[in-house]
């Protein structure tokens, strides 16, 4: 019976169907009636608060920002070039409360598509605050004007960061990035923070953990993840080495049911960004 029920299970997410199923059989031979109920009936905590309040870091107060620009392929090259020299004035310009985290094109994933990750301390007020003078700088409106003629399209979203990762911080590199992104099933969000809270841990080893985010305002129940290895080399083996620490394969076996759909992306960060 053990062995039908692994036949039959279906791999949701991108780890190795091998290592998902001896978990799953291992589980069935210790009596773990739970587990194979959890199958069906999904048990989610009620919530005492918003989901915000309660994974977000309260001391900092800070909201990110992400853009995600599909350039036309040949005016990429020109594209970066503005949208660093735009970023650049934004920096030094102290009278704006927001600052660029990371920019990247992607590498592997979605082609020719520029990323950015922005950082606004002091939350809702300063994107307030940043957007009102944007839309009277005379100079920056050209840029926007400019700068859509290089797109096909553009999206956003808002994010906060989850309390138990690291703060994103400047890297003198060379790295590559991934950044995996999983839609979440709603009502989980809770339930993945607390997963990850403790899953954390398991992948500090090589420095990988940039930051982790959920989203509050654009397709929401959305969690952004971000890693940073040297080549892809090292992620292959940064991540299989995770399989070897006690408690990750339990973290992914509980995880993979939330979600709803995921992706990956490998990104090279532009000259300009502040990760490198």
């Amino acid at each position: 019976e053990g062995v039908r029920i692994i036949l039959n299970l279906k791999t949701q997410a991108g780890h190795s169907l091998i290592q998902y199923a001896c978990l799953s059989y291992q589980r069935i031979l210790s009596g773990d009636k739970g587990w194979f109920r959890s199958l069906f009936v999904h048990k989610v905590d009620a919530r005492k608060d918003a989901h915000s309040n309660l994974l977000s870091k309260k001391e900092t107060s800070n909201l990110y920002k992400i853009q995600f620009h599909n350039v036309k392929p040949e005016c990429l090259e020109a594209y970066n070039s503005l949208e660093a020299e735009v970023q650049n004035r934004l920096h030094q310009d102290q009278e704006y409360p927001c600052e660029v985290v990371g920019s990247w094109n992607t590498w592997y994933g979605e082609q020719d598509q520029a990323v950015h990750l922005w950082r606004y301390r002091g939350g809702y007020p300063a994107l307030t605050e940043c957007l009102t003078k944007l839309n009277n700088n005379k100079e920056y409106l050209e840029f926007r004007k400019e700068r859509a003629k290089m797109l096909i399209s553009r999206r956003n979203q808002l994010l906060l960061e989850f309390s138990f990762w690291n703060e994103p911080l400047p890297r003198a590199g060379p790295c590559i990035y991934e950044m995996r992104t999983y839609h979440l099933k709603p009502g989980t969000m809770i339930e993945w923070g607390n997963h990850w809270a403790r899953a954390i841990k398991y992948r500090q080893e090589n420095n990988e953990a940039v930051g982790g985010f959920f989203s509050q305002i654009g397709d929401l129940y959305v969690v952004h993840h971000l890693w940073a290895y040297k080549s892809l080399q090292s992620r292959d083996e940064t991540r299989n080495s995770a399989w070897l620490k006690e408690g990750w394969d339990s973290t992914v076996y509980y995880t993979v049911p939330l979600i709803r759909s995921m992706e990956s992306r490998i990104m090279i960060p532009t000259k300009s960004s502040p990760l490198q």
